[in-house]
């Protein structure tokens, strides 16, 4: 998303040469200031069980296909925070390991995704109201049911099988 107004002043923004970083940047003239592109923040989690060998996926919003957990980073809360209360909220369930694995920003929101996989101590999620349902399937079984052609396939398949596209 292009940024056209300044967030200080709410004049208009335009594109002005920055030679330290070699682009063109967002530039107010009433402020005498670039204007850094501003996007949204957001974490994804592929939960393992304790033997590291089932992973939980959910269906959400009514959508046929399977997903991971996810949910967008509050303001001032840690990437690592906001993975621990999206589990505990969305499917009551505690981390207790955690690794990043990869970042990739999607234009369609706007939003640079933060990708985890945490290992949980329980065996039995306890839903909200976000979760239409969920399933525990081996890791090929998840492989398999994950939504085709999704940011969510991209993660679960690159942190198992080592590559990711980007």
């Amino acid at each position: 998303m292009e940024m056209n107004y300044c967030m200080e002043c709410g004049g208009k923004l335009h594109l002005k040469y920055h030679e330290t970083e070699e682009r063109e940047i967002p530039y107010c003239d009433n402020c005498g200031d670039f204007r850094y592109p501003m996007f949204n923040t957001a974490i994804s989690a592929i939960i393992l069980n304790e033997a590291k060998d089932r992973v939980y996926l959910i269906k959400q919003y009514g959508k046929p296909t399977y997903v991971l957990v996810a949910g967008y980073v509050n303001q001032g809360e840690d990437a690592e925070d906001a993975v621990r209360r999206e589990i505990q909220e969305e499917m009551g369930l505690t981390v207790t390991a955690m690794r990043f694995n990869r970042s990739h920003y999607y234009a369609r929101s706007n939003t640079l995704m933060l990708n985890f996989t945490v290992t949980v101590a329980e065996d039995m999620p306890h839903p909200n109201w976000e979760i239409d349902s969920w399933s525990c399937f081996t890791i090929e079984e998840a492989k398999n049911n994950i939504r085709p052609h999704s940011l969510a396939q991209i993660f679960l398949n690159g942190y198992f099988d080592g590559e990711y596209p980007f």
